[in-house]
Order: structure tokens, then C-alpha cells, then sequence
């Protein structure tokens, strides 16, 4: 048992130990927080002979879940199938599974995603007659969202007496109705149903608080109101739980987040015992205190201070940029450097408010031949043709599905129209069925002419066949033949573009990632299994990329990530804070924990950026740099400054005044102006240099002039001088 714990620093050894009924785990960034949890749990299955039985882990992504169960069983070497580990979804998930009669759900029901859900969304809206641009179903989505989250049902929604509140307590109401008639959960509801079960059934609620004993919480600051309540169903009067969470990093409060558990904490559930981790083993002190300093300027915090026995580091490099366009100029100088001393670009994140702030730059790294990766890409299971096959999959497990009858109806292309499907809709809704009884109620009744008669029998008659067919087959056999036969590989095909030869990779590549896919729940059939899980799945990992890349991402998308260095741009106010929380000091404070997360992703080297100009919503607007900035000691910057000229891509290997460093020979041009100078023009009078484009001959200007505003010149043609001082 010593080997378990001869790692461990003070306060982590207290919270692995902990005796107490329950503890509540303060742990800042990069104090190792996980393996924390990993050594807690497999404290209590060897010192405390807990089963893993009697064992509930918690956290917020697959990926989190997968780690967190690899790494126990490493240390335990044997596998744990009786220990639950998953997210909030994916628990819940199991337990409607094995308590569907319960829970008035059949078998085998589908798990809506969030396009399918805002697809079934769109459908009624348009049944209801509603204009998308006034009733946009995202926004519907959002707002039934949340009233699920908060655990308010269509019938507790909306109560007051407004066409608004009316019309939206329709839709919640149609919605509802659809979902349950077409066997269909979505995410939220995963929780909502578990939650009502748990709360209208007291023996199905005491038969798990004699089995989970134990139960382990990550990222206990991104709780939801649903999600507490679940907890505290769960928890019985000897179940003893272990919350690990960290206030300085709730920067989700508007996907219904509360930092405020954290607190409640306490109050809720007694006697409990606090422990701060507050060591860190990823950033440089220099990092830590500007952190420190950063995050001390918020009120509503439980306290910490995080420290490192690692060296002190390099001051953090403040650069003051003209425009975006040479705050990305600055990046890609700076990457190339780190590049050429060694650094792979991997270890690079440029982290950013705003996805629309990733243009510019993403543009710049082009110019500058350096590979990069949004990271929150398109993900291979949000494709359209693998959603496509996967709309099959699910329409063989269950005729009911009425997303994925739509989807799929008519693709590939077979003949049936707006108004067959129109006609199907309108049958539906009026016997109360499913899309798949109401096809068929149309063919036995010959409702509809004769063209749609016979295309909508050969689809059915195609379901059925395939559903036939594939009983025998292995779950990568099943895809492979799905694809074929279905006429998708076909369709694709077809379409001789690169584009298209993608599509039909992917469709193979379908079969092949089934090949190795190891269901989660023995107990279903493996189909089943395999798309619960895809629903589930919100993609934590993006797809494996073999060549090394820099790597762009918003502040949100990087939380949990670390880099050796990190470049955060547009630190300046009403980009960063952003506008719409300047006024509203919550907000302010998260847009602050925002900055905080930001920071403390570097490991080594840490570049802050501000643009004096920046285009926004189509506009140039001058910014004063963000609050964030000041509130970081000076002893702390390093302050990078220009020479007499503004960088460009010509002359940026002596425009900074640290380490010159040529960049490719592609992209050096002539540019003879400076970004930000001030030149004069024959006829328009003086003006200030915002930026270039083409080259050689055909190289243009952009001027912002003092009297007729901005304006674009050929370069070799404009009568134009450097302004006299």
C-alpha cells in the first residue's frame, strides 16, 4: 500500500485517506486532481474492501471516464466490469436501460443527439405554422433544454398568460408528445427520467443506496441543478461521497453550471471534511502568481493559492499588436522560433474567445506554411454520411425512430417527395403514431398516388430486407452491409470529386472502427449498445492527427488541456471580457475564471496579445487593452516591443526586438508601409495603414483616411508618401 501513496504530497494523501462521511476536494489547476481520484478509489477497494460494486464514479466526458477506469485497473491489474464509471448521461443512460418498464420507456428506445433533436424541433415548428427567423429552433432547443435541466416538465412551463409563453408551451408540449410516442430520449431527458424515477419509486432509490457505497464526483463546479438533485438522490445514510471540484474553473454558467454547489456542498451534505490542493505540477511560478494575482481580484471564491517547487520560468510576453492582422503576424513569428529551438508545434495552443477570432490567424499560419488544427472540428460521427448510415442502423432497431425514418427516406434519392412525406406526417399526427405505422397505414389504405405508393412499399420492403439479413452478422459486418446495400456507397460513388471519394472512406471507415468496438453494456444486443454509445458520445477527443500542429481552440474548448506554450490573443475589453458581461459583475468574475483557465494551460511560455484595432461584426473598433492585463503584475511581463517599423510579413525578422527570426522566404513581400503608419495621399490627405493583400504587381493597400474613411489602393499605382512629422 505505500508504493499507492509514496507520490502523494500532503494534502492529496489526506484527501485519498479521508475517513470522513464525506469530502469535498478543492483542487486547483494542475495539482493532479485525477490522479487523485484513481488513487481514491482504489484506496477504498484495498485498504476499505469496498467492492467495486459499490462503487460509483462520476465525471464529466468519455474521454475523463475511459481514463479514469483504465488507469484503476492498471493499478489494480485486473479488470473492473461491476465498477460504474461514466458521465452523468451515460449512468443514467444504463439505469433507464435496466429500469425501462419503470421508467415507461420499451427496450430498445433511441437516443436523440442534439441535430436530431433540433431536426424534430424544426418539424414541428413548421406543423405548427411558426416562421423559423421568429421561432428559430435553436433557441426552442436551448429553452426546453434548460427547463429539463432545471427539472420542469411542458406541464410546469410557461405559466404565464402571453402568446410567447402560450406558443412556447405548445411546442415543449408537441415535443414531448413526439419523443414519447417515437420511443426517443434526449440527453436531458436522460437525467430528467432517471431523477423521477428515482424521486416516485422509493425502492428502486433505496436498492442503490444500499448498492453504491461510495460515490466519486469530478468537476463538481460544472453541476447543473438536475445533476445536484440526482446526487442527492443517490446518496443514502451510509453512502459516503468524494467531490472534487475547483471554483476558479466554473466557466460553464450558461449551459446551467453552478459554482454556487460547491457551497451547498457543505451545507448539504454533513459532516464533511475540505482539503485544497493547491501544489501544481504544470505551470512556472512566474505562470502560477500571475494566475494568482489574476484570480484574487474575484469576490466569490472559496480561496487558494496555487505554488510550485518548480523553477521560477520566463516572464510572460505582453505584446500590444496595431490589428489582428499583426498580432497574427507576431504568432507565427514566435511559433517559428519556439519551432527552430526545438518545440514540436503540438506543444502550441492559440487560444481565443471568439471562433470568429481564428480567421485572421488561421489565415496568417497558411501564409506562413505552419500546419495547424482547430480543435472542435467536424468529428467523424457528425458527418452527414455517416449519420445517414447510422439513421438505418437505428431505424432497424426501431421502426419508431421518426428522426431517423426522416433522415432517410429518401436518401439516397428513391423517389419520395415533399409532399409523400407531408401526407405521412399529417397521418401520423392524426392517429397519434409513428412515421413507420403511418407509411404503412397508407400503403394498406392507398392514400397516396400511385408513384409514392410504390417508392414508399420498395423503402419499407428495403428496411425490412436489411433488418432480415444482418441478424447473423458481427456489428462491423452489419455497417459494411448497411452501406452497401442501402444505396449510400452507391450515391456516393457517383459523385467523382474528391469530396466524394471522402464520403465512401468514411463509410468504410465506419465498418472498420466497429471491428474494434467493445460494448459497454453486455446485457444489449451489440447494435443497441453501439449507438446508445454515439449518442452519447459528444466527441472529447477530436480525430487523430499524425502530423504535428499547432493547435487553435476557444478558452471553453480548452479546459482540462495543457501546452507548453500558449499564445492567448484579443485581450481587450468588450472582446475579453466580453461586451454583454462588462455590465453584470457575475459575469465579469466568469469571464475572469475564463482568463484564469487560459493562463494556467501553459507550461512553460505564455504570450498575451491585444489589438489597438480590430474588425468586428464588420466594423473597425479601437479597444482599450482588457482589465485582465493590469490586473497582472508588471515584474511579472515582459513587454515585447516594436522597433520604428509595425511588423509585416517583410520585414518581421527585425520588427521585434527578442531573438530575430526570418520567416519563409513564400511569404516575405514587398510592403513598404508599415502596419499602423501614417501616410499621405495626393488627393484623400493622411491616413493609417491597416493592411495588405496580393503581391508583386498586384499588391493593394487598405488606408483608413482621416476624411473619407477606408479605402483600398493598388499599391504601385496610388499617389501616396510617407506622412511628413
Amino acid at each position: 500500500m505505500s508504493t499507492l501513496l509514496d507520490t502523494l504530497n500532503t494534502e492529496q494523501h489526506a484527501a485519498v485517506t479521508s475517513e470522513s462521511r464525506h469530502t469535498l476536494v478543492v483542487a486547483g489547476a494542475g495539482s493532479g486532481k485525477t490522479g487523485v481520484l484513481v488513487k481514491r478509489c482504489t484506496w477504498l477497494m484495498q485498504t476499505e474492501q469496498a467492492s467495486p460494486y459499490e462503487i460509483m464514479a462520476v465525471t464529466f466526458t468519455n474521454k475523463a471516464a475511459k481514463e479514469m477506469r483504465y488507469r484503476i485497473e492498471q493499478t489494480l491489474d485486473q479488470p473492473l466490469p461491476g465498477l460504474w464509471c461514466g458521465t452523468f448521461h451515460s449512468l443514467c443512460h444504463r439505469l433507464l436501460r435496466q429500469h425501462h418498464d419503470i421508467a415507461g420507456l420499451p427496450e430498445h428506445f433511441q437516443i436523440l443527439d442534439q441535430d436530431d433533436q433540433h431536426r424534430l424541433l424544426k418539424k414541428i415548428q413548421k406543423q405548427m405554422n411558426l416562421d423559423e427567423a421568429q421561432w428559430p429552433a435553436k433557441k426552442t432547443q436551448a429553452i426546453i433544454n434548460q427547463f429539463k435541466e432545471q427539472g420542469i416538465r411542458a406541464a410546469q412551463a410557461f405559466q404565464e398568460t402571453t402568446h410567447y409563453a402560450q406558443t412556447m408551451g405548445m411546442i415543449y408540449h408537441a415535443y414531448e408528445s413526439h419523443c414519447q410516442q417515437s420511443a426517443c430520449v434526449d440527453f436531458a431527458e436522460l437525467l430528467l427520467k432517471t431523477v423521477e424515477c428515482f424521486e416516485t419509486f422509493e425502492t428502486l432509490r433505496q436498492h442503490y443506496h444500499q448498492r453504491f457505497k461510495h460515490l466519486l464526483i469530478d468537476e463538481f463546479q460544472d453541476t447543473n441543478t438536475l445533476q445536484y438533485r440526482w446526487i442527492k438522490n443517490l446518496c443514502g445514510p451510509h453512502t459516503r461521497i468524494t467531490a472534487v471540484g475547483d471554483d476558479d474553473q466554473s466557466i460553464y454558467s450558461w449551459r446551467g453550471a453552478k459554482m454556487d454547489h460547491l457551497l451547498t456542498f457543505k451545507r448539504d451534505f454533513q459532516p464533511v471534511e475540505i482539503i485544497r490542493l493547491e501544489q501544481n505540477y504544470r505551470s512556472t511560478a512566474t505562470i502560477l502568481n500571475a494566475a494568482n494575482h489574476l484570480i484574487a481580484c474575484n469576490a466569490e471564491r472559496m480561496g487558494k493559492n496555487l505554488w510550485t517547487e518548480g523553477h521560477e520560468g520566463e516572464r510572460i510576453k505582453l505584446y500590444h499588436a496595431y490589428n489582428e492582422f499583426d498580432e497574427a503576424q507576431y504568432i507565427c513569428h514566435q511559433i517559428q522560433k519556439a519551432q527552430s529551438e526545438g518545440l514540436p508545434l503540438s506543444d502550441m495552443a492559440i487560444l481565443y474567445r471568439s471562433n470568429a477570432q481564428s480567421r485572421v490567424i488561421e489565415e496568417q499560419l497558411t501564409r506562413a506554411a505552419i500546419p495547424y488544427r482547430v480543435y472542435g472540428g467536424l468529428r467523424f460521427f457528425e458527418r452527414s454520411e455517416i449519420k445517414d448510415a447510422l439513421g438505418y442502423l437505428r431505424l432497424i432497431v426501431s421502426r419508431s425512430d421518426d428522426g431517423a425514418f426522416e433522415r432517410i427516406v429518401n436518401t439516397p434519392t428513391r423517389g419520395i417527395g415533399h409532399s409523400t412525406l407531408a401526407h405521412l406526417r399529417d397521418t401520423a399526427r392524426a392517429q397519434n403514431i409513428s412515421l413507420w405505422d403511418a407509411a404503412e397505414h397508407c400503403i394498406q389504405n392507398q392514400t397516396l398516388p400511385a408513384r409514392g405508393h410504390q417508392a414508399l412499399q420498395a423503402f419499407l420492403h428495403l428496411i425490412d430486407a436489411l433488418d432480415h439479413d444482418t441478424q447473423t452478422l458481427s456489428l462491423s459486418e452489419v455497417c459494411a452491409h448497411i452501406s452497401e446495400h442501402s444505396g449510400l456507397i452507391e450515391a456516393m460513388q457517383k459523385d467523382r470529386s474528391h469530396r466524394g471519394e471522402s464520403k465512401v472512406d468514411n463509410l468504410h471507415e465506419l465498418a472498420h472502427a466497429t471491428r474494434h468496438y467493445t460494448p459497454q453494456n453486455t446485457a444489449l444486443p451489440p447494435l443497441v449498445d453501439f449507438l446508445a454509445n454515439i449518442s452519447l458520445d459528444q466527441g472529447d477527443l477530436n480525430e487523430n492527427n499524425t502530423q504535428s500542429s499547432v493547435q487553435l481552440m476557444t478558452l471553453h474548448a480548452s479546459k482540462g488541456l495543457e501546452f507548453s506554450t500558449v499564445f492567448l490573443v484579443g485581450l481587450e475589453e468588450g472582446l475579453f471580457p466580453h461586451q454583454m458581461c462588462l455590465q453584470d459583475p457575475k459575469q465579469l468574475e466568469e469571464e475572469r475564471r475564463l482568463c484564469y483557465v487560459g493562463i494556467t494551460r501553459a507550461m512553460r511560455s505564455l504570450h498575451l496579445s491585444q489589438a489597438e484595432c480590430r474588425r468586428l461584426h464588420g466594423q473597425e473598433t479601437f479597444q482599450r487593452p482588457s482589465r485582465f492585463i493590469s490586473e497582472i503584475p508588471d515584474n511579472l511581463l515582459d513587454v515585447v516591443r516594436m522597433s520604428h517599423q509595425t511588423p509585416t510579413l517583410s520585414n518581421s525578422s527585425s520588427a521585434f526586438n527578442q531573438h530575430p527570426h526570418h520567416l519563409p522566404q513564400s511569404v516575405e513581400l514587398n510592403r513598404p508601409y508599415p502596419l499602423g503608419s501614417q501616410i499621405q495621399h495626393t488627393y484623400f490627405g493622411n491616413g493609417t495603414v491597416l493592411n495588405y493583400e496580393g503581391q508583386d504587381a498586384h499588391t493593394r493597400i487598405q488606408v483608413a483616411f482621416d476624411q473619407v474613411g477606408i479605402k483600398w489602393l493598388m499599391l504601385n499605382q496610388a499617389p501616396i508618401q510617407c506622412a511628413s512629422r
